[in-house]
């Protein structure tokens, strides 16, 4: 997991975020779902995958994550990831990492515990990131400065 967790700082230490926010904006992982065809993941991440909320943080600290080994009785072919108990939910090994490493792991916690701080962190952290490169005008009076 180390390898992972120096990836993740890597990629977004360069473009600015700190621990919290990486962690803020990976719960994003609570919309949405893995398909095959895409990504050779498979299933979602929570079980309300239209629901924006921190039960990704959730499940990351309450349920027992194990490596997947079957899929439909078969054999599982795809792409290193894990799955809860029923099999029907699924965490990457980028989300794993994040309950692994002790500092991304105080973070998940207070996330899973605190939905409101999850929310104001990911909207500042998502709010960065989508003005990461925009070369913002001067405000009109400095034109002539």
């Amino acid at each position: 997991m180390p390898k992972t967790t120096d990836h993740i700082r890597a990629v977004f230490n360069r473009m600015g975020f700190n621990d919290r926010e990486m962690v803020a904006l990976a719960g994003a992982h609570a919309l949405g779902r893995c398909h095959t065809d895409a990504s050779g993941y498979w299933g979602p991440w929570t079980n309300a995958e239209t629901t924006f909320s921190n039960e990704y943080f959730r499940l990351l600290v309450e349920e027992e994550w194990k490596l997947k080994k079957t899929h439909n009785g078969k054999k599982w072919t795809g792409p290193e990831q894990y799955e809860d108990k029923t099999g029907n939910l699924m965490m990457l090994p980028s989300d794993i990492a994040l309950i692994k490493d002790p500092a991304f792991a105080e973070i998940v916690k207070i996330y899973a515990k605190d939905e409101e701080a999850f929310f104001k962190d990911f909207g500042k952290a998502f709010a960065k990131l989508l003005e990461l490169g925009v070369p913002f005008p001067k405000p009109w009076w400095k034109f002539w400065a």
